[in-house]
Protein backbone atom coordinates (compact mmCIF):
# COMPACT_ATOMS: atom_id res chain seq x y z
CA UNK A 1 0.00 0.00 0.00
CA UNK A 2 1.52 3.09 -1.30
CA UNK A 3 1.31 6.07 1.89
CA UNK A 4 -0.51 9.26 1.05
CA UNK A 5 1.42 12.21 0.31
CA UNK A 6 -1.16 14.33 2.23
CA UNK A 7 -0.29 12.18 5.31
CA UNK A 8 3.38 12.77 5.07
CA UNK A 9 3.18 16.72 4.01
CA UNK A 10 1.38 16.74 7.51
CA UNK A 11 3.86 15.19 9.81
CA UNK A 12 6.28 17.01 8.33
CA UNK A 13 4.65 20.55 8.82
CA UNK A 14 4.13 19.19 12.43
CA UNK A 15 7.92 18.68 12.87
CA UNK A 16 8.63 21.81 11.44
CA UNK A 17 6.09 23.44 13.79
CA UNK A 18 7.91 21.85 16.60
CA UNK A 19 11.47 23.03 15.76
CA UNK A 20 12.54 25.90 17.63
CA UNK A 21 14.06 28.20 15.02
CA UNK A 22 15.80 31.55 15.78
CA UNK A 23 19.58 32.35 16.42
CA UNK A 24 22.63 30.07 18.90
CA UNK A 25 26.09 30.54 19.50
CA UNK A 26 28.31 28.05 19.94
CA UNK A 27 31.80 27.69 21.29
CA UNK A 28 34.06 26.82 18.22
CA UNK A 29 38.11 26.55 18.09
CA UNK A 30 40.83 24.90 16.14
CA UNK A 31 43.60 22.29 16.61
CA UNK A 32 47.11 23.87 16.10
CA UNK A 33 49.14 20.75 17.32
CA UNK A 34 48.17 17.69 18.09
CA UNK A 35 50.72 14.52 19.34
CA UNK A 36 50.75 11.95 21.78
CA UNK A 37 47.37 11.97 22.87
CA UNK A 38 47.12 15.59 23.76
CA UNK A 39 46.35 18.75 21.34
CA UNK A 40 46.79 22.38 21.73
CA UNK A 41 43.72 24.60 20.47
CA UNK A 42 43.37 28.26 19.69
CA UNK A 43 39.65 30.13 19.80
CA UNK A 44 37.92 29.16 22.90
CA UNK A 45 37.92 31.42 25.50
CA UNK A 46 35.17 30.70 27.56
CA UNK A 47 36.41 26.89 28.01
CA UNK A 48 36.54 25.63 31.36
CA UNK A 49 39.02 23.89 33.91
CA UNK A 50 38.10 20.11 32.89
CA UNK A 51 34.81 20.72 30.27
CA UNK A 52 34.39 18.21 27.63
CA UNK A 53 35.49 19.17 24.14
CA UNK A 54 34.25 17.51 20.96
CA UNK A 55 36.42 17.14 18.13
CA UNK A 56 34.50 17.18 14.47
CA UNK A 57 35.32 13.92 14.41
CA UNK A 58 33.06 12.46 16.94
CA UNK A 59 35.93 12.38 19.22
CA UNK A 60 36.01 13.80 22.64
CA UNK A 61 38.65 15.10 25.20
CA UNK A 62 38.73 17.23 28.13
CA UNK A 63 40.12 20.66 28.74
CA UNK A 64 43.27 20.52 31.40
CA UNK A 65 45.39 23.53 30.81
CA UNK A 66 43.73 26.96 29.87
CA UNK A 67 46.51 29.45 29.18
CA UNK A 68 45.36 32.79 27.65
CA UNK A 69 46.03 32.05 24.04
CA UNK A 70 45.94 28.03 23.80
CA UNK A 71 43.74 25.27 25.37
CA UNK A 72 45.48 22.07 26.48
CA UNK A 73 43.05 19.29 25.80
CA UNK A 74 43.90 15.30 26.64
CA UNK A 75 42.14 13.19 24.50
CA UNK A 76 39.55 10.30 25.96
CA UNK A 77 39.53 9.03 22.46
CA UNK A 78 42.19 7.49 19.94
CA UNK A 79 44.18 10.73 18.06
CA UNK A 80 44.51 9.01 14.83
CA UNK A 81 41.81 10.92 13.45
CA UNK A 82 42.44 14.19 14.49
CA UNK A 83 44.49 16.51 12.30
CA UNK A 84 45.73 20.39 12.72
CA UNK A 85 43.38 22.46 11.58
CA UNK A 86 40.20 20.60 12.57
CA UNK A 87 37.40 22.08 14.72
CA UNK A 88 36.68 21.56 18.13
CA UNK A 89 33.46 22.62 20.00
CA UNK A 90 32.61 23.06 23.38
CA UNK A 91 30.08 21.60 25.08
CA UNK A 92 29.68 23.45 28.84
CA UNK A 93 29.67 19.72 30.63
CA UNK A 94 32.75 18.95 32.79
CA UNK A 95 33.90 15.02 32.13
CA UNK A 96 30.89 12.81 34.31
CA UNK A 97 30.25 8.98 34.60
CA UNK A 98 27.32 6.62 35.12
CA UNK A 99 26.27 5.87 38.66
CA UNK A 100 24.49 3.54 40.71
CA UNK A 101 23.24 -0.07 40.41
CA UNK A 102 23.45 -0.73 37.24
CA UNK A 103 27.53 -1.25 37.02
CA UNK A 104 27.50 -4.07 39.57
CA UNK A 105 28.65 -6.45 37.75
CA UNK A 106 29.87 -5.06 34.72
CA UNK A 107 33.46 -3.82 33.53
CA UNK A 108 33.65 -0.42 31.88
CA UNK A 109 36.25 2.42 31.06
CA UNK A 110 36.35 5.17 32.76
CA UNK A 111 33.83 6.86 31.00
CA UNK A 112 31.61 4.26 31.29
CA UNK A 113 31.47 2.37 28.79
CA UNK A 114 30.87 -1.36 28.45
CA UNK A 115 33.95 -3.72 28.29
CA UNK A 116 31.97 -6.99 29.09
CA UNK A 117 29.81 -7.42 25.79
CA UNK A 118 26.78 -7.25 28.17
CA UNK A 119 25.24 -4.00 26.37
CA UNK A 120 25.20 -0.84 27.75
CA UNK A 121 25.12 0.42 30.66
CA UNK A 122 21.75 1.41 31.74
CA UNK A 123 21.85 3.81 34.21
CA UNK A 124 20.37 8.03 34.01
CA UNK A 125 22.03 9.73 36.76
CA UNK A 126 25.30 10.61 35.92
CA UNK A 127 27.90 12.69 38.58
CA UNK A 128 30.96 14.33 37.67
CA UNK A 129 34.37 13.00 37.89
CA UNK A 130 36.05 15.26 40.75
CA UNK A 131 33.49 16.16 43.12
CA UNK A 132 34.49 17.71 46.90
CA UNK A 133 35.78 15.51 49.61
CA UNK A 134 33.03 15.35 52.60
CA UNK A 135 33.89 18.48 54.97
CA UNK A 136 35.42 17.16 58.56
CA UNK A 137 31.66 18.11 60.22
CA UNK A 138 30.16 15.46 57.93
CA UNK A 139 32.65 12.72 58.97
CA UNK A 140 32.55 10.35 61.91
CA UNK A 141 34.66 8.06 63.67
CA UNK A 142 36.43 4.86 62.23
CA UNK A 143 35.36 2.19 64.35
CA UNK A 144 33.86 -0.48 61.96
CA UNK A 145 36.22 -2.79 60.91
CA UNK A 146 37.14 -4.14 57.30
CA UNK A 147 37.42 -7.99 57.49
CA UNK A 148 40.29 -8.95 54.88
CA UNK A 149 40.48 -12.70 56.12
CA UNK A 150 44.05 -11.84 55.39
CA UNK A 151 45.66 -13.26 58.86
CA UNK A 152 48.65 -10.37 58.89
CA UNK A 153 46.51 -7.86 57.87
CA UNK A 154 43.66 -8.63 60.37
CA UNK A 155 45.82 -9.41 63.83
CA UNK A 156 48.61 -6.94 63.35
CA UNK A 157 47.50 -4.53 61.59
CA UNK A 158 43.57 -4.17 60.77
CA UNK A 159 41.53 -1.67 58.75
CA UNK A 160 38.63 0.56 59.23
CA UNK A 161 35.61 1.13 57.62
CA UNK A 162 36.69 5.15 55.72
CA UNK A 163 40.07 4.43 56.10
CA UNK A 164 43.35 5.00 53.20
CA UNK A 165 45.84 2.48 53.66
CA UNK A 166 48.62 2.22 51.13
CA UNK A 167 49.76 -0.92 49.97
CA UNK A 168 53.33 -0.44 48.52
CA UNK A 169 56.33 -2.87 47.52
CA UNK A 170 58.69 -3.83 44.57
CA UNK A 171 57.15 -4.81 41.13
CA UNK A 172 55.80 -8.23 41.73
CA UNK A 173 55.69 -9.03 45.50
CA UNK A 174 51.60 -9.23 45.60
CA UNK A 175 50.47 -6.24 45.77
CA UNK A 176 47.34 -6.56 43.48
CA UNK A 177 47.09 -9.97 44.65
CA UNK A 178 47.12 -8.87 48.74
CA UNK A 179 44.40 -6.10 47.40
CA UNK A 180 41.96 -9.17 45.52
CA UNK A 181 41.94 -11.06 48.20
CA UNK A 182 40.74 -8.25 50.30
CA UNK A 183 37.80 -7.73 47.86
CA UNK A 184 37.09 -11.49 47.89
CA UNK A 185 37.05 -11.65 51.07
CA UNK A 186 34.16 -8.97 50.76
CA UNK A 187 31.96 -12.03 49.70
CA UNK A 188 30.47 -12.13 52.68
CA UNK A 189 29.86 -8.78 53.84
CA UNK A 190 28.08 -5.89 52.58
CA UNK A 191 30.42 -3.98 51.57
CA UNK A 192 30.44 -3.10 47.69
CA UNK A 193 34.03 -3.67 45.67
CA UNK A 194 35.56 -1.11 43.01
CA UNK A 195 38.74 -2.40 41.20
CA UNK A 196 40.26 0.70 39.14
CA UNK A 197 43.08 -0.78 36.78
CA UNK A 198 45.05 2.01 35.97
CA UNK A 199 48.28 1.23 33.36
CA UNK A 200 48.17 -2.17 33.96
CA UNK A 201 48.83 -5.23 31.50
CA UNK A 202 45.14 -6.39 29.57
CA UNK A 203 46.62 -9.79 30.83
CA UNK A 204 47.17 -8.70 34.50
CA UNK A 205 43.76 -7.07 34.33
CA UNK A 206 42.37 -10.37 33.18
CA UNK A 207 43.75 -12.54 36.05
CA UNK A 208 42.08 -9.80 38.63
CA UNK A 209 38.58 -10.08 36.94
CA UNK A 210 38.80 -14.14 36.91
CA UNK A 211 39.65 -14.24 40.14
CA UNK A 212 37.20 -11.79 41.40
CA UNK A 213 34.44 -13.94 39.02
CA UNK A 214 35.32 -17.23 40.35
CA UNK A 215 36.05 -16.75 44.26
CA UNK A 216 34.30 -13.24 45.37
CA UNK A 217 30.85 -11.79 44.74
CA UNK A 218 31.12 -10.31 41.46
CA UNK A 219 27.45 -9.19 41.58
CA UNK A 220 28.50 -6.78 43.81
CA UNK A 221 32.19 -5.56 42.35
CA UNK A 222 32.06 -2.80 39.88
CA UNK A 223 35.84 -3.32 37.47
CA UNK A 224 37.12 -0.40 35.57
CA UNK A 225 39.94 -0.47 32.98
CA UNK A 226 42.21 2.40 31.80
CA UNK A 227 45.13 -0.57 30.61
CA UNK A 228 48.63 0.83 29.44
CA UNK A 229 47.04 1.09 25.73
CA UNK A 230 44.31 2.98 26.23
CA UNK A 231 44.46 6.80 25.58
CA UNK A 232 46.28 9.24 28.60
CA UNK A 233 43.27 10.53 29.28
CA UNK A 234 40.88 7.73 30.01
CA UNK A 235 44.42 6.71 32.64
CA UNK A 236 44.35 10.22 34.03
CA UNK A 237 40.37 10.23 34.84
CA UNK A 238 40.13 6.09 35.92
CA UNK A 239 40.80 6.83 39.76
CA UNK A 240 38.43 10.04 39.65
CA UNK A 241 36.01 8.03 38.18
CA UNK A 242 36.26 4.79 40.19
CA UNK A 243 35.65 7.09 43.58
CA UNK A 244 33.39 9.08 42.26
CA UNK A 245 31.07 5.51 41.45
CA UNK A 246 31.58 4.48 45.14
CA UNK A 247 30.42 7.64 46.88
CA UNK A 248 27.06 6.86 44.88
CA UNK A 249 26.90 4.01 47.70
CA UNK A 250 28.68 6.25 50.39
CA UNK A 251 25.99 8.33 50.01
CA UNK A 252 23.34 5.78 49.93
CA UNK A 253 24.46 4.81 52.98
CA UNK A 254 26.24 1.55 52.47
CA UNK A 255 29.63 0.73 52.21
CA UNK A 256 32.00 0.90 49.32
CA UNK A 257 35.97 -0.37 48.99
CA UNK A 258 37.95 0.99 45.96
CA UNK A 259 41.19 -0.58 45.28
CA UNK A 260 43.47 1.39 42.46
CA UNK A 261 45.90 0.06 41.18
CA UNK A 262 47.89 1.68 40.83
CA UNK A 263 48.58 5.34 41.48
CA UNK A 264 52.46 5.03 40.72
CA UNK A 265 51.46 4.70 36.95
CA UNK A 266 48.68 7.47 37.51
CA UNK A 267 51.55 9.82 38.71
CA UNK A 268 53.67 9.07 35.37
CA UNK A 269 50.58 9.43 33.10
CA UNK A 270 50.15 13.14 35.15
CA UNK A 271 53.61 13.81 34.51
CA UNK A 272 53.47 12.91 30.96
CA UNK A 273 50.41 14.90 30.27
CA UNK A 274 52.21 17.67 32.37
CA UNK A 275 54.99 17.94 29.89
CA UNK A 276 53.41 17.75 26.76
CA UNK A 277 51.12 20.55 27.80
CA UNK A 278 54.30 22.40 28.52
CA UNK A 279 53.75 22.67 32.47
CA UNK A 280 56.93 23.70 34.06
CA UNK A 281 58.88 19.96 35.45
CA UNK A 282 59.46 20.10 39.41
CA UNK A 283 60.73 16.76 41.22
CA UNK A 284 61.80 13.97 39.02
CA UNK A 285 60.06 16.13 36.30
CA UNK A 286 56.74 16.18 38.09
CA UNK A 287 54.64 19.03 37.95
CA UNK A 288 54.32 21.03 41.05
CA UNK A 289 50.48 20.06 41.61
CA UNK A 290 51.44 16.23 41.65
CA UNK A 291 50.64 15.67 45.27
CA UNK A 292 47.91 18.02 45.24
CA UNK A 293 46.22 15.93 42.40
CA UNK A 294 46.12 12.60 45.11
CA UNK A 295 45.60 14.45 48.11
CA UNK A 296 42.00 15.45 46.88
CA UNK A 297 41.31 12.15 45.40
CA UNK A 298 42.00 9.83 48.58
CA UNK A 299 40.78 12.72 51.24
CA UNK A 300 37.37 11.35 49.36
CA UNK A 301 37.63 8.24 51.21
CA UNK A 302 35.55 8.20 54.83
CA UNK A 303 33.17 7.34 57.06
CA UNK A 304 30.19 10.00 57.23
CA UNK A 305 28.03 11.22 60.41
CA UNK A 306 24.61 9.62 60.82
CA UNK A 307 23.41 12.71 60.05
CA UNK A 308 24.71 12.06 56.35
CA UNK A 309 23.65 8.31 56.39
CA UNK A 310 26.69 6.83 58.29
CA UNK A 311 27.95 4.96 54.58
CA UNK A 312 31.33 4.62 54.41
CA UNK A 313 33.76 4.31 52.03
CA UNK A 314 37.37 2.75 52.03
CA UNK A 315 40.15 3.01 49.65
CA UNK A 316 43.19 0.79 49.26
CA UNK A 317 45.37 2.81 46.58
CA UNK A 318 48.53 0.88 45.35
CA UNK A 319 51.68 2.15 44.54
CA UNK A 320 55.03 0.79 43.06
CA UNK A 321 58.84 1.40 44.38
CA UNK A 322 62.22 0.86 43.41
CA UNK A 323 64.63 -1.13 45.19
CA UNK A 324 62.55 -1.25 48.28
CA UNK A 325 63.01 2.70 48.08
CA UNK A 326 59.95 3.94 50.29
CA UNK A 327 61.39 7.54 50.07
CA UNK A 328 61.31 8.23 46.76
CA UNK A 329 59.12 10.97 45.49
CA UNK A 330 55.70 9.33 44.84
CA UNK A 331 55.75 6.69 47.89
CA UNK A 332 56.51 9.66 50.11
CA UNK A 333 53.33 11.20 49.12
CA UNK A 334 51.42 8.64 49.50
CA UNK A 335 52.71 7.52 52.92
CA UNK A 336 51.97 10.80 53.94
CA UNK A 337 48.26 11.51 52.30
CA UNK A 338 47.25 7.62 53.96
CA UNK A 339 46.08 6.72 57.15
CA UNK A 340 49.00 3.56 57.40
CA UNK A 341 50.98 1.77 55.04
CA UNK A 342 50.97 -1.86 54.25
CA UNK A 343 54.93 -2.87 52.68
CA UNK A 344 55.86 -5.82 50.75
CA UNK A 345 59.25 -7.20 51.08
CA UNK A 346 60.55 -8.48 47.66
CA UNK A 347 63.45 -10.55 50.28
CA UNK A 348 60.63 -12.18 52.05
CA UNK A 349 58.63 -13.21 49.01
CA UNK A 350 61.56 -14.90 46.81
CA UNK A 351 61.73 -17.20 50.19
CA UNK A 352 57.94 -17.86 50.16
CA UNK A 353 56.64 -15.85 52.99
CA UNK A 354 53.43 -14.65 51.33
CA UNK A 355 51.85 -12.39 52.13
CA UNK A 356 54.94 -10.55 51.90
CA UNK A 357 54.29 -8.06 54.58
CA UNK A 358 57.05 -6.04 56.12
CA UNK A 359 56.03 -5.68 59.88
CA UNK A 360 58.64 -3.60 61.16
CA UNK A 361 57.77 -0.72 58.25
CA UNK A 362 53.89 -1.52 57.98
CA UNK A 363 51.48 0.45 59.99
CA UNK A 364 47.55 0.98 60.16
CA UNK A 365 47.15 4.37 62.03
CA UNK A 366 43.62 4.03 62.83
CA UNK A 367 42.39 0.37 62.22
CA UNK A 368 43.89 -0.55 65.43
CA UNK A 369 40.74 1.10 67.23
CA UNK A 370 38.47 -0.98 64.95
CA UNK A 371 39.58 -4.54 65.18
CA UNK A 372 37.00 -7.11 66.45
CA UNK A 373 36.99 -7.30 69.96
CA UNK A 374 37.81 -10.87 69.97
CA UNK A 375 40.77 -11.02 67.60
CA UNK A 376 42.11 -8.13 69.56
CA UNK A 377 41.77 -10.31 72.58
CA UNK A 378 43.39 -13.42 70.81
CA UNK A 379 46.11 -11.27 69.00
CA UNK A 380 47.17 -10.05 72.18
CA UNK A 381 51.25 -9.42 72.01
CA UNK A 382 51.67 -10.95 68.75
CA UNK A 383 53.24 -7.72 67.14
CA UNK A 384 56.00 -7.72 69.86
CA UNK A 385 56.83 -11.45 70.01
CA UNK A 386 56.95 -11.68 66.46
CA UNK A 387 59.38 -8.50 65.62
CA UNK A 388 61.39 -10.32 69.22
CA UNK A 389 61.48 -13.23 67.07
CA UNK A 390 62.99 -11.67 64.34
CA UNK A 391 65.73 -9.93 66.30
CA UNK A 392 66.61 -13.25 68.46
CA UNK A 393 66.82 -15.09 64.88
CA UNK A 394 69.53 -13.10 63.61
CA UNK A 395 71.68 -13.09 66.72
CA UNK A 396 71.42 -17.12 66.52
CA UNK A 397 72.70 -17.71 63.33
CA UNK A 398 75.94 -16.40 65.15
CA UNK A 399 76.48 -20.34 65.86
CA UNK A 400 75.88 -19.89 69.74
CA UNK A 401 73.66 -22.54 71.53
CA UNK A 402 70.87 -20.32 72.79
CA UNK A 403 69.45 -21.49 76.31
CA UNK A 404 66.19 -23.08 77.01
CA UNK A 405 63.76 -19.78 76.98
CA UNK A 406 65.48 -18.03 74.03
CA UNK A 407 64.95 -21.49 72.41
CA UNK A 408 60.95 -21.50 73.28
CA UNK A 409 60.83 -18.09 71.86
CA UNK A 410 62.23 -19.05 68.49
CA UNK A 411 59.71 -22.09 68.03
CA UNK A 412 56.74 -19.51 69.33
CA UNK A 413 57.92 -17.28 66.70
CA UNK A 414 58.74 -19.99 63.86
CA UNK A 415 55.05 -20.66 64.72
CA UNK A 416 54.08 -17.24 64.30
CA UNK A 417 55.77 -17.19 61.16
CA UNK A 418 53.77 -20.36 59.79
CA UNK A 419 50.60 -19.08 60.77
CA UNK A 420 50.28 -15.93 58.58
CA UNK A 421 51.55 -17.33 55.73
CA UNK A 422 48.49 -17.52 53.53
CA UNK A 423 47.74 -18.90 50.06
CA UNK A 424 46.75 -17.04 47.92
CA UNK A 425 42.21 -16.46 46.83
CA UNK A 426 42.05 -18.20 49.70
CA UNK A 427 40.74 -15.43 52.86
CA UNK A 428 39.94 -16.35 56.38
CA UNK A 429 37.27 -16.37 58.28
CA UNK A 430 37.68 -14.50 61.32
CA UNK A 431 36.53 -17.81 63.75
CA UNK A 432 39.64 -19.17 61.57
CA UNK A 433 42.25 -16.28 62.70
CA UNK A 434 40.65 -16.59 65.99
CA UNK A 435 41.78 -20.16 65.95
CA UNK A 436 45.02 -19.92 64.89
CA UNK A 437 46.01 -16.97 67.38
CA UNK A 438 45.02 -19.32 70.36
CA UNK A 439 46.66 -22.29 68.69
CA UNK A 440 49.90 -20.51 68.73
CA UNK A 441 49.03 -18.43 72.47
CA UNK A 442 48.53 -21.74 74.15
CA UNK A 443 51.89 -23.66 72.75
CA UNK A 444 49.42 -26.12 70.80
CA UNK A 445 51.74 -26.06 67.92
CA UNK A 446 54.69 -25.98 69.73
CA UNK A 447 55.25 -29.94 69.25
CA UNK A 448 54.58 -29.51 65.99
CA UNK A 449 56.88 -29.74 62.92
CA UNK A 450 56.90 -26.78 60.20
CA UNK A 451 55.69 -28.94 57.58
CA UNK A 452 53.18 -29.86 60.02
CA UNK A 453 52.20 -26.46 60.76
CA UNK A 454 50.71 -25.91 57.87
CA UNK A 455 48.88 -29.19 57.50
CA UNK A 456 46.90 -28.26 60.88
CA UNK A 457 46.13 -24.36 59.25
CA UNK A 458 44.61 -26.27 56.31
CA UNK A 459 42.57 -28.67 57.87
CA UNK A 460 41.41 -26.02 60.85
CA UNK A 461 38.27 -24.44 58.53
CA UNK A 462 36.71 -27.92 58.16
CA UNK A 463 37.39 -29.06 61.99
CA UNK A 464 35.58 -25.81 63.41
CA UNK A 465 32.79 -26.58 60.94
CA UNK A 466 32.67 -30.12 62.24
CA UNK A 467 33.31 -30.05 65.74
CA UNK A 468 31.73 -26.20 66.51
CA UNK A 469 29.79 -24.91 64.13
CA UNK A 470 27.82 -22.78 66.37
CA UNK A 471 30.44 -21.01 67.72
CA UNK A 472 32.19 -19.77 64.24
CA UNK A 473 28.69 -18.82 63.49
CA UNK A 474 28.62 -16.90 66.77
CA UNK A 475 31.65 -15.27 66.89
CA UNK A 476 30.76 -14.39 62.70
CA UNK A 477 27.68 -12.46 64.13
CA UNK A 478 29.30 -10.76 67.42
CA UNK A 479 32.88 -10.50 67.02
CA UNK A 480 33.39 -11.76 70.82
CA UNK A 481 34.09 -14.91 72.66
CA UNK A 482 33.10 -16.02 75.92
CA UNK A 483 34.87 -17.91 78.86
CA UNK A 484 33.17 -20.92 77.90
CA UNK A 485 33.56 -20.96 74.37
CA UNK A 486 37.12 -19.50 74.20
CA UNK A 487 37.66 -23.46 76.13
CA UNK A 488 35.83 -24.81 73.43
CA UNK A 489 37.81 -23.55 70.55
CA UNK A 490 40.99 -24.14 72.76
CA UNK A 491 40.12 -27.81 72.98
CA UNK A 492 39.32 -28.04 69.10
CA UNK A 493 42.80 -26.60 68.19
CA UNK A 494 45.00 -28.39 70.42
CA UNK A 495 42.86 -31.93 69.46
CA UNK A 496 43.51 -31.19 65.88
CA UNK A 497 47.29 -29.90 66.59
CA UNK A 498 47.49 -33.27 68.46
CA UNK A 499 46.65 -35.65 65.56
CA UNK A 500 49.77 -34.21 63.75
CA UNK A 501 51.79 -34.54 66.70
CA UNK A 502 53.63 -37.60 65.23
CA UNK A 503 56.05 -35.41 62.76
CA UNK A 504 59.88 -35.23 63.79
CA UNK A 505 60.59 -31.50 65.10
CA UNK A 506 62.68 -29.91 62.04
CA UNK A 507 63.71 -26.60 64.58
CA UNK A 508 66.90 -26.94 65.06
CA UNK A 509 67.09 -28.19 60.93
CA UNK A 510 70.26 -25.72 59.67
CA UNK A 511 68.61 -26.18 56.10
CA UNK A 512 65.37 -24.98 57.74
CA UNK A 513 67.02 -22.24 59.42
CA UNK A 514 68.91 -21.26 56.25
CA UNK A 515 65.49 -20.00 54.24
CA UNK A 516 64.32 -18.01 57.15
CA UNK A 517 64.21 -14.57 56.02
CA UNK A 518 66.02 -11.83 57.93
CA UNK A 519 63.89 -9.12 58.85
Amino acid sequence: MQPDPQDWLAGARAVLARAKLGPRTEHRGRVEEIADGVAMISGLRDVRLDEVLRFEGGQFGFARVLNPDLIGCVLLDAASRVEAGDKVFGTGEVVSVPVGKALLGRIVDPLGRPLDRKGAVLSDTRWPIDRPAPAIIERDLVTEPVQTGIAVLDTLFPLGRGQRELIVGDHSTGKTTLAIDTLIAQRDSDMICIYVAVGQKTSSVRRAVDALQAQGAFDRCIVLVASAASAPGLQWIAPYAGMTMAEYFRDQGQHALVVIDDLSKHAATHREIALLTRQSPGREAYPGDVFYIHARLLERAAKLSPARGGGSLTALPIAETVAGNLSAFIPTNLISITDGQIVLDAPLFHQGQKPAVDVGLSVSRVGGKTQTPVLREAAGSLRLDYAQFLELEVFSRFGAMPEARVRQQLTRGERIRKILRQPQHQPYRLADEVALLLAVQTGALDPLAPAAVEAFRTGLADALDREAPDMVEAIAQTGRLDTKARETLVAVVTHLAGSFSDSPPELDDPAEDAKAPVP
